[in-house]
């Protein structure tokens, strides 16, 4: 199974999401991110590979521009906001019914919170966000 995650730079939320769900090696299971308006090569923020770090989570990202290439390789993909989700099925049409917020996946409302910009607390915050989000797509899907 691959799962895609996706959010606007691919430097704070989706590298976030990407490392909690690798770090659960999952069986089968190969994870990747990508950003709707990225610049390809950055390394993540500062201050989300810190909150990385206190975790015990070790992982060396490099940002990815969304690509078609990585929408076919998704069995899914979960997008950050709505406004995300609507980006990515309107460029792309073959992610039609694999893309979905994050949110949305698991019955909810919302977006997940943006820290860019934040402090580390702010990024700590979004940080347990998606752990609870992710433990709760992993329960749907595996």
């Amino acid at each position: 199974m691959n799962i895609l995650f996706v959010c606007t730079g691919n430097t704070c939320r989706s590298p976030m999401a990407e490392a909690i769900l690798i770090s659960k090696k999952l069986a089968g299971v190969q994870v990747r991110s990508a950003g709707v308006f990225a610049m390809s090569g950055s390394e993540a923020s500062y201050q989300a590979q810190e909150v990385l770090k206190e975790k015990g989570i070790i992982h060396a990202h490099v940002s990815a521009l969304l690509t078609e290439e990585s929408v076919e390789w998704a069995n899914y993909i979960f997008t950050m906001t709505n406004q995300h989700k609507k980006l990515v099925v309107e460029r792309y049409p073959t992610a039609v019914g694999k893309t979905f917020s994050l949110k949305e996946f698991i019955g909810e409302h919302g977006e997940v919170s943006d820290p860019f910009g934040g402090s580390v607390h702010t990024y700590r915050t979004t940080f347990d966000e998606l752990q609870t989000l992710i433990e709760l797509v992993v329960k749907k899907i595996i």
